[in-house]
């Protein structure tokens, strides 16, 4: 048996693995990857278009990574790029509407999934177990 705290990071591990396979999987049936899912969703919940630059920053990735994910969602129709209104170098990243239809049917299915997932796991764990990985994202975010 392993000591608790490899436990914990061997589970947190795991357990987010988890979440993004099964994730995956129904984001597979509407065409779009975990990467576009998570751009959509903060395009989405943005009160103005973002430029690149800042939707990198907003999703935790590197600017040139997101690029490949922005160009699948062009490609796919559901966002656009547009000049910057001060600075023509500065694209901003606006959802289409089939990209605003999208964003909100995925975010339905995840819906589904998390309260799935919450059924199963009484909620004074889950409260504990929620409450202990914000903790830790604070804790990390300061390390």
């Amino acid at each position: 048996m392993f000591p608790v705290e490899e436990r914990f990071t061997i589970a947190l591990h795991a357990g987010a693995r988890a979440w993004r396979a099964a994730l995956e999987r129904h984001l597979k049936a509407n065409g779009v990857t975990a990467a576009g899912w998570s751009a959509l969703a903060v395009l989405a919940a943005a009160m103005e278009p973002p430029s690149q630059r800042e939707l990198a920053r907003r999703l935790g990735v590197d600017g040139a990574t997101l690029v490949s994910t922005i160009d699948r969602l062009v490609a796919g129709g559901l966002v656009e790029r547009l000049p910057g209104p001060h600075d023509r170098r500065v694209k901003l990243v606006a959802l289409t509407d089939a990209g605003r239809d999208l964003a909100g049917r995925v975010e339905r299915e995840a819906a589904l999934l998390r309260l799935a997932i919450a059924e199963r796991i009484d909620g004074e764990r889950l409260e504990s177990a929620a409450a202990v990985l914000e903790e830790l994202q604070r804790i990390l975010e300061h390390a």
